[in-house]
């Protein structure tokens, strides 16, 4: 138990075969230890077995896009890359292999100033690895706490420009949700988003053939605590101490209000989930 309490499993681990593509995956042999000593900006660092397996589904090759990134924060000679999807990889995915004692921590509705950086501190302190679904106009007014998600070896994916339901939409203004946030992640982090989540897990058709175009993948979730609600710290650890199983993906927010209960919940539940034996786990950048 102490020995789990003491160890992160990451989807891009040291010596798994990433199933992106070659050479997509940071690898490292360092701990837990190493990763919270490197303090605010340091990468989280890897310290899954070695040869585990991935439990995040593959996809197929990617073929660069021929349009370059544009505007003050592009990135100098990097093209964005978009992967080519076929129909049963853009849909939607709500739990990853139950085989495996991983959880997927996915944090919604940032960056917020008020709460990320306690999120990003708990995490580094914990060597868990996550995944952000960014919201396009937050990501306008804090480009800065974007980078340092980033930085922080953290997983960057697409929650749309305004956070509308896209349901009731043109296939035109979603693709302007989407791509307008995409292209902005691009040129902010450098990195082209492979995953995507409709607000309120609310998919169309349009959606997802919007976000297959854009080369991105759909990430549900299996366990929601409805922190968004603002239910208590005490209702938000119990429903996720209660509902994690192997392969779980949890929904928190770190955005879109007052996030205090959510963070004060993830004080409880990151510590009590390691020392039963789960590891973390999000997709390689």
């Amino acid at each position: 138990m102490l020995v789990a309490a003491g160890m992160s499993l990451l989807g891009a681990a040291a010596g798994c075969k990433s199933p992106w593509n070659e050479g997509d995956h940071a690898s490292s042999a360092a701990g837990p230890e190493t990763a919270a000593a490197g303090g605010a900006g340091a990468p989280v660092l890897s310290a899954a077995p070695l040869g585990t397996p991935s439990p995040w589904p593959s996809v197929s090759p990617v073929v660069p896009s021929p349009v370059p990134p544009s505007g003050p924060a592009s990135v100098p000679g990097l093209e964005p890359i978009r992967r080519v999807l076929t129909d049963a990889e853009s849909k939607p995915v709500y739990e990853l292999d139950p085989g495996q004692r991983v959880v997927a921590l996915t944090i919604d509705d940032g960056p917020d100033p008020r709460y990320t950086p306690t999120v990003l501190e708990l995490l580094q302190q914990h060597g868990i690895r996550a995944t952000f679904f960014l919201i396009g106009e937050n990501v306008v007014e804090h480009p800065g706490l974007v980078k340092e998600i980033a930085d922080r070896g953290h997983h960057i994916a697409n929650h749309t420009w305004t956070h509308p339901d896209l349901r009731h939409m043109s296939e035109d203004k979603v693709r302007d949700e989407l791509e307008r946030t995409s292209d902005l992640l691009h040129r902010t982090t450098g990195r082209q988003p492979t995953w995507f989540r409709a607000p309120g897990g609310d998919w169309s058709p349009v959606s997802l053939k919007v976000s297959a175009d854009l080369g991105m993948r759909n990430l549900g979730w299996s366990v929601d605590p409805r922190d968004w609600a603002q239910p208590g710290t005490s209702a938000i650890t119990d429903r996720i101490l209660k509902d994690v199983r192997p392969g779980s993906i949890v929904l928190n927010h770190d955005g879109g209000g007052d996030r205090s209960q959510t963070v004060a919940a993830l004080r409880i539940y990151l510590p009590a989930l390691i020392d039963s034996g789960y590891f973390f786990t999000a997709p390689p950048n």
